[in-house]
């Protein structure tokens, strides 16, 4: 392969925050980028060469999108793979991660059942239509996550069902048909920003620690603070999760860890994902420059930690939407090991992600302690910002 710069257009269904950062890391390489996004003026507007304000499954839309670009991602699983195959075969140009993983990985339960089928480590799950068979479910698993079937995401679509007789407004919660798991006992959660180049070649970011509540992402830690054991565990999963897929780019692997020190699948995201933000700083080449690289076919970068990281994701703390201002920020700027990234969202709300940050340290050793003191100065600064008038 010859490459020059100028670079070619990439194209991307979806202009939220990783639509934003995949500009960022795209526009040092040379690469255009051109996002479709139903949002008029989306984060990634801002950074991107163009916007096609279009539905992420609107046929025209995904077409005017491809007569512009060399080739074609998404960042959200909302985007049509249909649409995208039919795009990609009518404009000649390329799609990835190949639709096909997109239409598995956009049904949990579908990606679920395929994950074991290849047997690849799973929870215990069963598909449920009604509420007289979540009932049934919930009584032999004693307790179960109910989770949406499509669409559900930081943890919107996820109910804990703990007693039968929950079942029927759980079932309304998520709208219907839906996949039950048995809670895992897990001793932590954990990721791996997988990724797969053009010549088939797969790589691995180092394991991530990933701390949710309200079942949404709030830090990561990286390296994870598990064993050695684990470690080799979780990065053999991701292996055999990037053989089971078709496509290049980053895939976001998200996974249990249990007491017993098994490694279990949760989910699997088809682009790069909140769990790898770090990279941008803790590693040579960031999950969004190896994404647009792997997707353009071009050589991968190198995943290799440089320096240990800490992410804390700022989050809308208003009670209501609010045109969004966030205050605090000199604090942050003034930390010499801190990095601040800002979304570009017009609005806060509730729980929505606004931005995030990271704390690097070089001499942060491999002590569990010592990345736990980086994962409390990073809360600290987070804590420290808001949205609310002061």
């Amino acid at each position: 392969m010859s490459i020059t710069l100028p670079g070619p257009t990439l194209g991307v269904v979806g202009g939220g925050q990783l639509g934003r950062m995949l500009a960022e890391a795209a526009s040092p390489l040379g690469v255009d980028v051109v996002v479709l996004d139903p949002t008029p003026a989306c984060p990634a507007s801002g950074v991107a060469r163009d916007q096609i304000v279009a539905g992420f499954d609107d046929p025209d839309g995904i077409h005017a999108l491809a007569e512009r670009v060399d080739a074609l991602t998404f960042e959200i699983e909302l985007a049509d793979p249909e649409v995208l195959a039919a795009a990609s075969e009518e404009h000649d140009v390329p799609v990835h991660p190949d639709p096909g993983t997109l239409e598995t990985i956009q049904d949990k339960l579908v990606q679920t059942e395929a994950l074991s089928d290849a047997g690849i480590p799973v929870p215990e799950f069963a598909a449920v239509a009604t509420a007289e068979g979540l009932e049934r479910v919930v009584e032999e698993f004693d307790g179960v996550m109910l989770k949406a079937r499509r669409g559900g995401y930081d943890g919107r679509g996820n109910v804990p069902v703990h007693e039968p007789s929950e079942a029927a407004d759980a079932l309304a919660a998520v709208g219907g048909d839906a996949m039950a798991e048995r809670f895992v006992d897990f001793e932590r959660e954990i990721a791996v920003m997988g990724l797969k180049g053009a010549d088939g070649a797969t790589r691995t970011y180092p394991v991530t620690e990933t701390i949710h509540r309200e079942e949404i992402l709030r830090e990561s830690v990286a390296p994870a603070r598990a064993s050695d054991e684990a470690i080799a565990r979780a990065e053999a999963v991701a292996e055999d999760v990037l053989e089971f897929l078709d496509g290049r780019g980053v895939y976001g692997i998200e996974l249990f860890e249990t007491h017993e020190g098994d490694v279990l699948v949760n989910e699997i995201a088809p682009r790069p994902h909140n769990s790898g933000h770090w990279t941008i700083e803790g590693t040579r080449t960031s999950q969004f420059e190896n994404h647009v690289r792997a997707v353009l076919g071009w050589p991968l970068g190198p995943t290799d930690l440089v320096a240990p990281a800490v992410t804390a994701n700022v989050l809308g703390d208003t009670e209501e939407t609010r045109p969004a201002t966030l205050r605090g920020v000199e604090a942050v700027l003034d930390a010499p090991e801190a990095d601040l990234h800002w979304y570009g969202k017009e609005d806060a709300r509730p729980l929505r992600k606004m931005g995030h940050l990271t704390l690097t340290d070089e001499t942060v050793d491999a002590e569990a302690t010592a990345r736990a003191a980086l994962l409390s100065r990073a809360r600290e600064l987070r804590d420290g910002l808001t949205f609310r008038e002061t």
